[in-house]
């Protein structure tokens, strides 16, 4: 999934960035409206995330181009009253959040956003092996892979980030969803049944005192 930041402020920007990058999305930042206007034009994005009052070219003016290329599109604005929201929905934004806001709550957003408009992610492919994101099954050379809840989440975690080396501690807080305490057995233990149940004894990479690589 794609996603274009056109955000003038470049914390915020930065922020939003990392955040979405941690979670699987390839994003693109943009800090004027000119040159948001000028990525849309040369690149395919599935979701716009719009500041109102950029410089050169602003979010109203913006979000009407990214209208029609049918580029679903979230205000991201301090202008929070509820005449600002009304006309912001009206213009035809899907989705129109206030600052300050909780990352937690933007990337609720973007994810329902994205499955409104039926962008969202379905399945993740590596190598002969296919992740059905619904349906939480996955195939090896069009045979089904019994895993478990946790190793199912491993494996999207591996594979949206294929190539990176992942701390052990981002995996396990990402995966189990509670705080590392230094304790590895568990996902280790996690990572050898993955690669013994896909025969990835060569993919997924040990990297010496960080964690795991997915290679391909």
């Amino acid at each position: 999934m794609r996603i274009l930041i056109v955000e003038d402020d470049e914390a915020i920007s930065n922020l939003i960035y990392v955040n979405l990058r941690d979670e699987g999305f390839q994003c693109t930042c943009a800090y004027d409206g000119e040159q948001g206007a000028d990525y849309l034009e040369q690149e395919t994005f599935d979701l716009v995330l719009l500041d109102i009052m950029l410089p050169k070219v602003d979010g109203y003016e913006l979000l009407e181009y990214s209208k029609s290329l049918g580029t679903p599109v979230i205000f991201l604005t301090a202008k929070g009253s509820v005449n600002d929201r009304i006309k912001g929905l009206r213009l035809g934004a899907d989705d129109y959040i206030s600052k300050p806001f909780q990352i937690g709550e933007l990337l609720a957003r973007v994810e329902a956003v994205l499955r409104r408009s039926g962008k969202a992610e379905k399945e993740l492919m590596f190598e002969n092996v296919t992740i059905h994101l619904d349906s939480r099954q996955v195939e090896k050379d069009g045979e089904q892979i019994s895993l478990t809840v946790k190793e199912f989440d491993l494996l999207v975690e591996l594979v949206r980030n294929k190539n990176v080396a992942l701390y052990r501690e981002r995996l396990y807080e990402k995966v189990w969803n509670e705080p590392f305490m230094g304790e590895t057995r568990t996902l280790d233990s996690h990572i050898q049944r993955l690669r013994k149940k896909l025969g990835w004894e060569s993919c997924i990479k040990t990297v010496f005192r960080v964690g795991y690589r997915l290679e391909g």
